[in-house]
């Protein structure tokens, strides 16, 4: 606002001429909107108004499945025969620095590996139902990062930075597109993880507070409890009464921002008290999955107990960004992280999310949704292929998988490689800044403009790196 008033002038101020005022704060406008027409769609004004990207977007959504932990690539996507003809061996070439404790000598796989589809790719036992899919995969085993640790690396996977509070990459999605459904949150993390980083790894940080992700429970609470927070109305209380509670909220929390000046997080309350009653309309069929068919209810899982609760999450993430909301963080945490013990709980990790998995990219493709939805799937680094006990894998940030499917990505590719025993990504590196620049590029924008002034200069979501893999594009 251009001026400060006082507490008195505001007093004097007509209801009118307050909430034309006001109209200058995004608050003002979500309140203006209910109480008349919905904002229209590009409006400087409406930080959540869908926006124009720079370029033409191959996707328009990201679903972001998180395996919290560190899957291991050489037992999953990285098939190396040479680590299964030298097991037991010393590596023969210098480790890097180690995480936790010494590691020893090659760890072959316990899992076979086998080659599935036109394209070939190799897929271990663990994962059969994904491996059904790998022909609208790009599977990309040459990632990298620059932290060994997992606060650092989860960090620098969410937001771009492994040292400082940034925000998340579903804020930075949310600032440049909006949302295409003004009922529902722009960004939704459904059983975030509590470790690591927490809150860090969806919030907005320095952009506005409306850009923050909204979480449904967390990693504690199973994912048929995880709801999306909205006012409730009380028994016997009439919606008109309701809107006249919050009408006056909204004119008592104007007047303290006509007292203070600019406040993006008053903004934000705001905004998020508006926005949780439209979604009383909106979110109680949404989150309600009995109007699913009893065969798409099995085909994610939902009928068996290892796989119910992340086979929920994936549902979720499909009817979510059905509705608009353009981006969806699904997380399987904390599991991952076999220092030791990895026969049997990669096992039991993979079980849990492989036939989800696959049911959301079949659901996607199906519905004509995975052409122009981007799904990425991968955790904050990988394992060594060197022995951590008898039983286990060391963090490895220095050369790992993620892949990615739908959103106009090369279908039917396995890109980059890893040395023959899969420590080291050693051709067409992937760094994570490239990653995120070649995710900003397909929904539309130079990575390089999707920009944020603050403290005296722009920041971004790769910061002064990251190149966009145009190999890696349909």
């Amino acid at each position: 606002m251009s001026r400060t008033w006082c507490h008195e002038e505001v007093r004097c101020l007509t209801r009118r001429t307050m909430l034309r005022h006001a109209a200058a704060g995004f608050g003002g406008l979500a309140f203006a909107g209910l109480a008349a027409e919905p904002a229209r769609a590009g409006s400087a004004s409406n930080p959540l108004a869908p926006r124009d990207p720079h370029h033409t977007p191959t996707a328009k959504r990201v679903i972001f499945l998180f395996m919290h932990g560190g899957p291991s690539q050489v037992d999953t996507f990285d098939y190396k025969p040479l680590l299964e003809r030298d097991h037991g061996k010393p590596l023969p070439f210098a480790k890097p620095r180690v995480f936790s404790s010494a590691t020893g000598n090659l760890l072959k796989s316990p899992w076979k590996f086998q080659q599935y589809g036109e394209s070939g790719a190799w897929v271990s036992e663990l994962f059969p139902h994904v491996a059904r899919h790998v022909d609208k995969m790009c599977i990309i085993n040459s990632m990298h990062g620059s932290n060994s640790r997992h606060g650092g690396a989860l960090l620098e996977l969410h937001t771009g930075s492994d040292t400082f509070v940034r925000p998340s990459m579903g804020s930075w999605i949310t600032y440049g597109l909006g949302t295409e459904n003004q009922d529902l949150p722009g960004f939704i993390t459904i059983c975030p993880t509590l470790t690591h980083g927490g809150v860090n790894a969806y919030s907005s940080a320095f952009l506005p507070a409306v850009y923050q992700g909204t979480p449904l429970g967390n990693a504690s609470i199973p994912s048929d409890r995880a709801k999306i927070p909205f006012i409730e109305n009380a028994e016997g209380t009439a919606r008109a009464l309701q809107r006249m509670e919050l009408d006056l909220l909204h004119e008592m929390n104007v007047e303290r921002r006509a007292e203070t000046g600019p406040d993006t997080s008053l903004e934000a309350r705001i905004n998020s008290f508006e926005l949780a009653f439209r979604m009383q309309s909106a979110a109680p069929g949404l989150q309600d999955l009995s109007d699913e068919s009893e065969a798409t209810q099995k085909l994610y899982g939902l009928d068996q107990p290892q796989t119910a609760n992340f086979g929920r999450q994936c549902l979720m993430a499909r009817r979510f960004i059905e509705r608009g909301v353009r981006f969806v963080q699904c997380t399987h945490s904390y599991k991952w992280d076999q220092h030791g013990g990895l026969r049997a709980d990669h096992t039991k990790n993979a079980m849990e999310v492989d036939q989800p998995i696959s049911a959301l990219l079949t659901d996607l493709a199906s519905r004509g949704l995975l052409e122009d939805t981007l799904v990425l799937w991968g955790g904050e680094f990988g394992r060594t292929p060197v022995a951590q006990g008898d039983d286990g894998r060391d963090h490895n940030p220095q050369g790992y998988t993620m892949w990615v499917a739908g959103g106009g990505v090369r279908q039917g590719l396995v890109y980059g490689k890893t040395d023959d025993y899969g420590y080291y990504s050693v051709e067409n590196k992937v760094h994570l800044h490239d990653l995120h620049a070649t995710m900003l590029h397909m929904l539309g924008f130079d990575h390089t403009r999707l920009t944020y002034r603050v403290a005296g200069r722009d920041f971004r979501l790769t910061d002064v790196h990251g190149e966009v893999v145009h190999d890696i594009l349909a």
